[in-house]
C-alpha cells in the first residue's frame, strides 16, 4: 500500500495572532494563543519524522490551488476580499470576526487548497493508494460566500471539484469526522445528487443549529445528505457504532468513485473546543473501517485532508496512528495518554447514544 503525505512548512506561518477562544479582545479578557495556531500541525509534522514513518510515504509537493479552482467553489467577491486583506501589514479576517489571517494569508490558503488538491489528484491517478494532506488554514467550514470557522476556503470541495473537472470523477463520498459540523462542504454540496456528504460531529456544538439529524439534502438531491449529532461525551463506542450502522452503509449503497475525509482530530477527549473522548486507537479503528470499504466501492481510494484538533499534545498521536493505518506500517511509537481515558465507562455506546444513530440510519434507510 502506498500512502501519500502533503505537508509544507509554509502552513505553520499561517498567522492567527492572539484571540481568546471565541470571545472578542476587550480589556477585560486577557490576549491568548489563537486555538488555530501551527502548533499541533507542526508537533503532527515532527512525529511522523521521528517515528521513522516518513520514509514509508510518498511526499506530495503542494502547488497552490489557481483562481480558477477556488472560483468553482467560492466567490470572486470573497476571493478579491481575502486578496487585498492579505496585503494589509495587519492581516485580515476570513469572514466571521473571529478567524484572523496575517499577511500573505491568501497565498498560504491557496497552498493549503492546491494541498489538498495534490493529494487527491495522485489518488484519483493512481499514483498512491490513498493520502494525508496535513494543510493549514483548515476549510470544512468555508462557505461559497466566506470563511468562518478558522477556515477561508473550502479545502476538500476544491479538491473534489478539480478532479470532477479534469480527471472524470462523478461520485465523491465526503466523511467529516471534524468534531464540529462540515457547515460548508454541506452547504456546497446540499442539492448535488453526486456528492455525499456524511458528517459525524458533537451535537450543536458549532455552528449552532447546524448538522441536523433531519437535514438530508433538497428535492433535487434527496438523501445526499447525512448528519450524525451525537451527545457531547461519546466516545469510542458510539463512533464505532455509527460508522458501522450508518457511515459503511452509506458509502457502500452510494458506492463512489474516491471517499474524502476532512480529518479534525478536535473529537479526541484531550481537545480544549469539544466534549468528546475519541483516542488515537478510535481514530485508528475508524480509519481502518473507512479503508475496508474504500476496498471494496473505490480500490481503496482515500484521500484525507486536515481540518481541525487543538490539543498540540494529542493530535500528533491521533495523526500518527490514522497515517499508520492508511500506509499499513507500524512505528515503534505508541500513544502515552489515552489508556487513561480509555477505561473511562463513557467510551461504551449508551442507550441514548444508540437511539440516536439509529435515527439517523432509519431516515436514509440503512
Amino acid at each position: 500500500m502506498t500512502t501519500g503525505y502533503v505537508w509544507e512548512e509554509l502552513y505553520g506561518w499561517h498567522d492567527t495572532g492572539t484571540f481568546a477562544g471565541h470571545v472578542f479582545p476587550s480589556t477585560t479578557v486577557q490576549p491568548y494563543q489563537h486555538f488555530e495556531s501551527a502548533e499541533t500541525k507542526v508537533r503532527f509534522a515532527s512525529l511522523v519524522e521521528v517515528s521513522g514513518l516518513a520514509k514509508d510515504l510518498v511526499r506530495i509537493p503542494a502547488v497552490a490551488a489557481t483562481e480558477e479552482d477556488i472560483l468553482r467553489i467560492h466567490s470572486a467577491e470573497h476571493i478579491a476580499r481575502i486578496k487585498a486583506e492579505s496585503l494589509n501589514p495587519k492581516g485580515g479576517d476570513a469572514g466571521d470576526g473571529e478567524s484572523p489571517f496575517g499577511y500573505g494569508g491568501y497565498d498560504i490558503a491557496a497552498l493549503a487548497a492546491g494541498g489538498a488538491i495534490q493529494a487527491l489528484r495522485a489518488v484519483v491517478g493512481g499514483t498512491v493508494n490513498n493520502a494525508y494532506a496535513l494543510v493549514r488554514p483548515p476549510g470544512h467550514h468555508a462557505r461559497p460566500s466566506n470563511g468562518m470557522g478558522f477556515c477561508i476556503f473550502a479545502n476538500a470541495a476544491i479538491a473534489i471539484e478539480n478532479v470532477r473537472a479534469t480527471m472524470g470523477v462523478k461520485r465523491v463520498a465526503v466523511v467529516d469526522w471534524d468534531v464540529h459540523h462540515g457547515n460548508g462542504t454541506q452547504e456546497i454540496y446540499y442539492s448535488d445528487p453526486n456528492v455525499l456528504c456524511i458528517s459525524i460531529h458533537q451535537d450543536n456544538l458549532y455552528p449552532i443549529n447546524s448538522g441536523l439529524v433531519d437535514d438530508a439534502g433538497d428535492q433535487s438531491a434527496s438523501g445526499s445528505v447525512i448528519n450524525i449529532p451525537l451527545p457531547a461525551g461519546s466516545g469510542n463506542g458510539a463512533y464505532v457504532e455509527a460508522f458501522s450502522k450508518v457511515v459503511v452503509p452509506a458509502i457502500r449503497r452510494f458506492n463512489p468513485d474516491v471517499i474524502v475525509v476532512p480529518s479534525g482530530f478536535d473529537a479526541s477527549a484531550f481537545d480544549p473546543l469539544g466534549r468528546m473522548l475519541l483516542t488515537a486507537s478510535g481514530y485508528r479503528q475508524l480509519t481502518e473501517m473507512l479503508l475496508t470499504v474504500a476496498d471494496e466501492v473505490c480500490d481503496g481510494k482515500v484521500m484525507m485532508t486536515h481540518e481541525g484538533g487543538y490539543s498540540p499534545t494529542y493530535v500528533p498521536y491521533c495523526g500518527l496512528a490514522v497515517l499508520e493505518s492508511m500506509s499499513g506500517v507500524k512505528t515503534n511509537i505508541d500513544d502515552p495518554y489515552g489508556a487513561d481515558r480509555e477505561r473511562l465507562p463513557e467510551q461504551a455506546l449508551t442507550e441514548v447514544q444508540a437511539k440516536l444513530i439509529t435515527k439517523s440510519a432509519g431516515i436514509h434507510g440503512l
